[in-house]
């Protein structure tokens, strides 16, 4: 089961209040469908520079495997405050680790309007149905 302290977005991406922050990253899932579980398929990710205000499904980056590329949407409009400069330069930890120290943005978010996001169980519905 996934964490159930974040919200969800379709696009695999996960959002966790931190106070008048956010913190934004992506699943499990999205990780092993861009590297089957080898952390060296992972090549590049690109973040944005603190300062850029973001909307709702905004692409703020994205991120790259041997495979492919897939855009990075953020779940709340906000500021970006922070980048996880560790993911750049080491993708690996999003293998080892999404929910924590795999992190990608932190927000100072505008609006907590979630009600397009999913909880843990809605979206692990989700997923197992795109499985079948």
């Amino acid at each position: 089961m996934r964490p159930d302290d974040r919200k969800y977005t379709k696009s695999h991406e996960w959002v966790k209040i931190d106070g008048a922050t956010a913190l934004i990253g992506i699943t499990d899932f999205a990780v092993n469908e861009l590297c089957s579980g080898n952390e060296g398929d992972l090549v590049y990710c690109d973040l944005p520079e603190p300062g850029r205000d973001l909307e709702i499904s905004e692409t703020f980056g994205e991120i790259e495997s041997v495979k492919s590329v897939s855009d990075l949407d953020s779940p709340l409009a906000g500021s970006v405050v922070e980048t996880n400069a560790l993911i750049e330069e080491h993708l690996e930890i999003l293998c080892k680790d999404p929910w924590d120290k795999g992190w990608l943005i932190r927000i100072k978010y505008t609006s907590k309007d979630m009600d397009d996001l999913m909880d843990a169980s809605e979206y692990e519905e989700m997923i197992s149905q795109e499985q079948h």
